[in-house]
């Protein structure tokens, strides 16, 4: 079965512009792969070739894409990324300034001259002030921390 119809050809014109467009807005790579099936379709659905092998060709083609080039653009650019606040905290040692009960749902501290709401990692430890303690996630606009212990 040969499709030539117009309107398929322009859904997958219309279908790469719009990816491109995404690509563009974005700036991330999120889009590029399938913009790269799109063309892929496109070209088979002008040299005449059945739908059915052009929507086939449109997955394998992103998919390879994003499987050999995806690992390579990651590791390449955007290489000079900065930690954001919320990623520098994390792993950083810090002075618990009030009582951090989660019972209780209490517990702060100053972190880079911000308070910052606490809470223990352990639901029954209690930190009282003056400990120091390890932030391990962040939960929220919470801290999460577990009691530090010299390693």
């Amino acid at each position: 079965m040969i499709m030539k119809d117009s309107y398929i050809t322009i859904a997958w014109l219309v279908l790469l512009i719009i990816l491109l467009i995404i690509e563009i807005i974005t700036v991330g790579l999120t889009s590029i792969w399938a913009a790269g099936g799109a063309l892929a379709a496109l070209i088979l659905n002008l040299l005449g070739i059945s739908l059915l092998w052009q929507v086939v060709v449109f997955f394998i083609v992103t998919f390879v894409l994003l499987y050999f080039t995806r690992p390579f653009a990651i590791r390449f650019i955007n290489t000079r990324r900065e930690k954001t606040n919320y990623e520098g905290i994390i792993g950083k040692t810090i002075r618990i300034a009030e009582t951090v009960d989660n019972i209780s749902q209490t517990g702060m501290a100053v972190v880079n001259g911000q308070e910052w709401t606490v809470r223990a990692e352990k639901e029954n430890e209690i930190l009282e002030p003056g400990t120091l303690a390890k932030v391990v996630n962040i939960a929220g606009v919470k801290l999460i921390v577990r009691k530090y212990e010299e390693e």
